[in-house]
């Protein structure tokens, strides 16, 4: 029943206040075809692993040197552009409708579906509950449910936590400064996680030490293995 009441609402909503294109505020859509289709790719090559840019090879010097928890991450775009705008919209200007297009691009990517790997949880990185609180929503988690819904996978919001609140990750932070932010600052639960392979969803990967630290923990709680999907790939 409450479905059926959000859908009418949403239509209610949509009749009274027709949607606009977040990027060049055409109408129909919160995001456009002509705008999706002008969003930058993650080109290739890219680490096998952490998926930042190569020159050569398959794996990057840093991912040779000090392997990740995740097995993999993957991105369908590099954090520029329209694709950072949306990033912030949805992140910041609390525009969660771009959740449900920006779900269905990363649930596109031919590595995030279950035919491409065993998956059997989605699973968001968490915010702090201070942090959460004060925005409402948490976007990894509105990202990953709408991948889960599109895979037909159960999506477990709580099998992860933010047990210690963190400084925010500056650009100016090397890896290792970020890395020592996150340590430690989360926690998962085993009844959730225990011998699940487990997609880790969030919206922008950098270095990937939120998604490292993410991991460990799931890996810590008896997860068989993570893989990681974020929007963009900074």
């Amino acid at each position: 029943m409450r479905s059926v009441l959000e859908r009418a609402s949403n239509v209610a909503l949509d009749l009274l206040f027709p949607p606009q294109c977040a990027i060049c505020r055409a109408g129909g859509s919160v995001l456009c075809e002509l705008c999706i289709a002008m969003l930058p790719l993650a080109e290739m090559p890219r680490c096998d692993r952490c998926w930042d840019d190569l020159r050569s090879g398959s794996r990057c010097s840093h991912c040779l040197a000090t392997p990740h928890a995740f097995e993999s991450v993957r991105a369908p775009f590099s954090h520029g552009d329209a694709a950072r705008d949306l990033v912030h919209l949805l992140k910041y200007e609390g525009l969660t409708s771009l959740a449900r297009p920006m779900g269905s691009l990363m649930a596109s990517l031919r590595a995030t579906l279950p035919a491409a790997y065993p998956i059997d949880i989605v699973v968001p990185v968490p915010l702090h509950r201070g942090r959460q609180r004060a925005r409402g929503y948490n976007q990894a988690a509105l990202l990953a449910r709408q991948i889960a819904n599109e895979a037909g996978l159960p999506f477990e919001a709580r099998a992860a936590r933010r047990v210690r609140a963190t400084k925010p990750l500056a650009k100016s932070m090397d890896r290792r400064e970020r890395a020592s932010i996150v340590a430690g600052a989360f926690r998962a639960d085993p009844g959730r996680v225990e011998g699940r392979a487990v997609l880790l969803v969030d919206d922008v990967v950098t270095t990937g030490a939120t998604l490292d630290a993410c991991s460990r923990a799931l890996l810590d709680a008896g997860a068989l293995s993570v893989r990681a999907v974020t929007f963009t790939r900074a």
